[in-house]
């Protein structure tokens, strides 16, 4: 006698078979060879096995993008908007006066036109589509193939999706002078898919300090966005990277840093004014010493949802990480903070904190922090909080008490509460220009 086994198998939304029909479609205008075309193809085969995470994902129990995503738009194949320096500088704001080399992408693609790249001794930077078409095709592969956990979807769909992105290279020793700022512009009054990819490589003791900054022009209205990032550095190199995204609709961000001997890894994220943005962050340490600090600053209003996913990997002895998230909350706006820290059985030695705080303004505001530590090797420090707290009424008190006018004193104590996470910025301009976004949310409130 034989028993029938019954297997279950989500149904796919309309989202999820609007974007593998898409690829169907398309798939053979995006760039690369032969060799990258069966590379796409197979890790579309992973997103139509896989489909959006949702919510029975551990990692994804409090974005459910399957629910989230209602409807797939076009992907950005093409682009031939009409965009002037002008336009840019309008977006940019006080980013447009950093000092800075500017390479800029408009809904997912390239312009040489819009970008300012001047002389950077031993660091190059190149576009990805036109790269790839003059690569061997074992490297052009290497370029597009996801760096995410094996199976994750986002990955998979994004290396499928790429249409272009920013390759910088920096030799040993090699220095940036100033900033390069990767500019994601969206243009347009119909909102498109931009699927984008960077690799930043800085070799042994060379140092970079890159910006990625995503926001909309003028006039345009944002759609979605799926971008990933990875980043190599070698013995002793030095990486800040800091990511600033602005009036986002459906965005998910996602890097893999490999971190090695004496490396430092100093990422910053700044997140505002957004609908649904998940910046998750894969970093692994490949050689001792390594040193990781990665901290953020989340201002939500409205029916806001912004995520912030860490799986840091300690995978060999002697290494530091640091973790520090600030979440300002108002209306029914929502944070979270996911920060998994993996101490491996050879990793002694390791010294991991992660802490995450939330200010709430509002009683409809929600804030979930899901700190974790998986240590397997004995010789370690390790720890991790969570706060979550209301304007504390005596500080308030204590100002008004002084003259200041109640609004000012409200924007005084959440300026110092965040205070502590934007000090983390190493250059002074962008820390700055980051400050003033900041008071301009925080009086957009009042």
């Amino acid at each position: 006698m034989s028993t029938a086994v019954k297997i279950h198998q989500i149904a796919k939304t309309p989202a999820e078979t609007a974007i593998a029909e898409e690829f169907d479609r398309i798939g053979t205008k995006l760039p690369g060879g032969r060799a990258v075309a069966g590379a796409r193809r197979a890790s579309m085969a992973t997103f139509r096995e896989r489909g959006l995470p949702h919510r029975r994902i551990e990692e994804w129990k409090y974005t459910d993008l399957r629910v989230a995503l209602k409807e797939a738009l076009p992907l950005a194949v093409s682009d031939n908007a009409s965009v002037s320096a002008k336009q840019l500088d309008e977006a940019l704001g006080a980013f447009a006066r950093l000092d800075a080399h500017r390479v800029v992408l408009v809904n997912g693609h390239h312009r040489a036109d819009l970008s300012k790249i001047g002389a950077l001794a031993g660091i190059d930077v190149r576009p990805l589509a036109a790269t790839i078409k003059a690569m061997p095709d074992d490297a052009a592969v290497r370029m597009i193939k996801s760096t995410a956990p094996d199976g994750e979807a986002v990955g998979a769909l994004n290396a499928a999706l790429a249409t272009d992105g920013v390759i910088i290279s920096a030799d040993k020793g090699a220095k940036s002078d100033k900033p390069i700022v990767i500019v994601h512009a969206t243009a347009g009054k119909e909102p498109r898919h931009a699927v984008v990819r960077h690799t930043i490589g800085a070799l042994d003791e060379a140092d970079l300090t890159v910006i990625e900054l995503y926001l909309g022009l003028p006039g345009s209205i944002a759609g979605h966005m799926n971008t990933a990032t990875e980043i190599g550095l070698g013995r002793a190199a030095t990486v800040r990277h800091v990511v600033v995204t602005l009036g986002a609709n459906v965005h998910v961000s996602s890097a893999a840093p490999t971190l090695g001997a004496d490396a430092r890894y100093a990422a910053f994220h700044f997140t505002a004014d957004s609908a649904l943005v998940r910046n998750q962050s894969f970093p692994i340490f490949s050689g001792e010493g390594g040193k990781l600090d990665f901290s953020g600053v989340m201002l939500g209003t409205g029916k806001g949802h912004c995520d912030t996913t860490l799986v840091i990997d300690h995978a060999v002895p002697a290494c530091e990480s640091r973790e520090l998230f600030k979440a300002v909350l108002a209306d029914r706006a929502r944070a979270v903070f996911q920060g998994k820290v993996i101490v491996r059985p050879d990793a002694q030695k390791t010294d991991g904190k992660q802490m995450a705080q939330a200010l709430m303004l509002s009683e409809d505001a929600e804030f979930d922090s899901k700190p974790e530590l998986e240590i397997y090797a004995d010789d370690v420090v390790c720890g991790h909080g969570t706060t979550c707290a209301e304007i504390d009424p005596a500080m308030m008190f204590y100002l008004r008490a002084r003259g200041i006018p109640k609004p000012e004193a409200r924007a005084l104590l959440i300026e110092s509460f965040i205070g502590e996470a934007l000090d983390k910025i190493e250059d002074e301009a962008v820390r700055e220009i980051l400050a003033d976004l900041s008071r301009e949310w925080l009086h957009k409130l009042a």
